[in-house]
């Protein structure tokens, strides 16, 4: 007995023991073939040493989502749970907004007005359609600080499939840079060129109110380099990352030996420039037309020895944003989305952190740019669609071209490049040169160093109403949101990430959906195969087993 005693009190120990431990010690496996559940590395240093809590409130629950969604919300609840296992105070709600009736009308106005603006699905669920509200998106807050996390990932042309693909595939990148905004304070400084007519702060507003949540912002005037030159280039490396948008007078050599020394001393830059003077709004005149003439910005040289060279042509395709234009006279006129092939929609298929997955961008009479051989890394960024031509200047541009039928065979100059990133150790412009001045410490190769140029300056520019700028990429006219923003913000990420955050964009997740359409039509089958089918083997082994029994036991 008391054997049995010691070995019950034994085992009974032992549980305690092993429970003891692996409610403290346990072990999280990821056996999918994409690593969807593997939080990045980058991702767990950002959330790795918070010490309170991150509240985290998920408005993507209801009950009449569409299967597809039901999906995102799985898969962001089961992402969730990632992070809360790498630290505790990740604590996060699903929350319906819409579950009472009596609220939700108000929680509408509130959520919105907050810019968690609702999502209209069409849901087509055994062969009938409805319509139901979403609103898909999370608050994340941390010490009286909150953000935005959008769960969505647009992308024109996308299926309701497809944009949840889209948006899991962005799902850890979307929370991971959330929190980084919580957490990590800002330290990377980005000077904004002034000095050579670049577009004007209204214009560029929206975008830089963007970057402000994760860089100091300031503008940087190159008018004094003339007179004290050193300083202004001593102040100017006090930069991590400079931004040219769309300058239009052109760059003295004094200006130039101080971008390139900047260059040379590890600087990032971010030029968004035009070889061609045209804009679209010199075309609303009496007679529609203006001419595209070849702007000097005295650049070709800067950009030659760094391996690119922006060519003074048009780009014009079939793969394009419309333009708007009011057809018709007086109160009789209509605003109508006409074919317009000087606004060119750019992608890339590359699995590159900036472009991968994102929407197609927007660009208005954008050149074309060459890449050369040098010792500089290239990586084409976005080209234009297949049927491309190149147009080249002075030419004369008319709105009549709206009216006209193009010809495909005419657009045969395939995929043309309108961005690209550059990356290396840079030869300076100036070596076994005479330079306009002299200078403390000149460089002739650069520290390892990024820069991204970009074959079109409208590219960053958003559009004012009543003085008001609006969101980049919107088209207020169609409805329809471009990529621009995010491909700038991608762009800026990229040349100044210490922290691998943008990497995370790489990751590529498959999600397989179920065929909704033969799911309808094969209903009745697979009910009578999963209920009936086991009911009639059942009954079959019931009868063969009594026949069996009877013949074996009968006699």
């Amino acid at each position: 007995m008391n054997k049995k005693v010691k070995y019950t009190v034994g085992f009974i120990v032992g549980l305690i023991l092993v429970n003891a431990v692996s409610s403290n010690v346990y072990k999280r496996f990821d056996l999918t073939e994409d690593h969807r559940y593997t939080l990045s590395e980058a991702a767990i240093q950002i959330i790795d040493n918070v010490e309170s809590p991150i509240i985290v409130d998920v408005f993507l629950k209801g009950d009449d989502f569409p299967s597809e969604f039901r999906r995102l919300q799985n898969e962001t609840k089961q992402l969730l749970e990632e992070f809360a296992a790498e630290n505790s105070n990740i604590v996060f709600n699903f929350i319906n907004p819409l579950e009472d009736e009596s609220t939700r009308e108000r929680n509408i106005q509130q959520l919105t007005a907050r810019g968690l603006t609702p999502m209209q699905l069409s849901v087509q669920e055994s062969g009938k359609t409805s319509q139901a509200v979403i609103f898909p998106w999370a608050l994340a807050s941390y010490n009286e600080q909150t953000v935005i996390i959008p769960l969505i990932k647009n992308k024109i042309g996308a299926s309701q499939q497809e944009l949840v693909t889209n948006s899991v595939q962005h799902l850890e990148y979307a929370f991971a840079d959330g929190f980084k905004k919580l957490v990590s304070p800002k330290h990377q400084k980005i000077a904004v060129l002034k000095g050579n007519k670049e577009l004007e702060d209204k214009y560029i507003a929206d975008f830089i109110k963007k970057l402000g949540e994760y860089y100091f912002i300031a503008p940087f005037t190159l008018d004094s380099v003339s007179n004290h030159p050193q300083k202004s280039l001593k102040e100017l490396n006090d930069f991590d990352l400079i931004i040219a948008a769309k300058p239009t007078e052109a760059f003295s050599e004094q200006e130039k030996l101080v971008l390139d020394q900047y260059t040379m001393n590890g600087g990032k830059s971010l030029w968004m420039v035009d070889a061609v003077i045209m804009e679209k709004d010199s075309l609303y005149n009496d007679t529609g037309t203006n001419f595209a003439v070849t702007r000097d910005l005295n650049l070709t040289d800067f950009f030659f020895k760094y391996g690119v060279r922006i060519n003074p042509v048009i780009t014009s395709t079939l793969y394009s944003a419309p333009i708007t234009l009011a057809i018709g006279e007086g109160s009789n006129s209509q605003f109508q989305n006409l074919r317009w092939p000087y606004s060119p929609l750019a992608s890339n298929n590359s699995n590159h952190p900036i472009v991968n997955n994102l929407n197609l961008v927007r660009f208005d009479f954008a050149n074309q740019i060459d890449t050369l051989k040098n010792d500089v890394s290239k990586t084409i960024l976005l080209e234009s669609a297949p049927l491309t031509k190149l147009e080249g200047t002075p030419r004369e541009i008319s709105l009549d071209l709206v009216t006209k039928e193009q010809d495909p065979s005419l657009f045969n100059k395939g995929n043309q490049t309108l961005a690209v990133l550059l990356e290396g150790e840079f030869p300076s412009v100036y070596s076994n040169r005479i330079k306009p001045f002299k200078l403390q410490q000149e460089k002739d190769i650069s520290v390892p160093t990024k820069m991204i140029v970009i074959a079109d300056g409208d590219v960053i520019k958003n559009d004012v109403v009543r003085g008001a700028p609006q969101e980049l990429g919107f088209d207020r006219w169609t409805g329809q949101q471009y990529g621009n923003k995010e491909f700038l913000l991608n762009a800026v990420n990229y040349l100044l990430d210490d922290s691998g955050l943008i990497n995370i964009r790489s990751k590529r997740i498959d999600v397989a959906f179920l065929n909704q359409q033969k799911i309808a039509a094969e209903k009745t089958k697979w009910q009578l195969i999963n209920i009936a089918l086991p009911l009639v083997l059942l009954a079959i082994f019931g009868f063969t087993y009594n026949y069996v029994r009877k013949k074996k036991y009968g006699a």
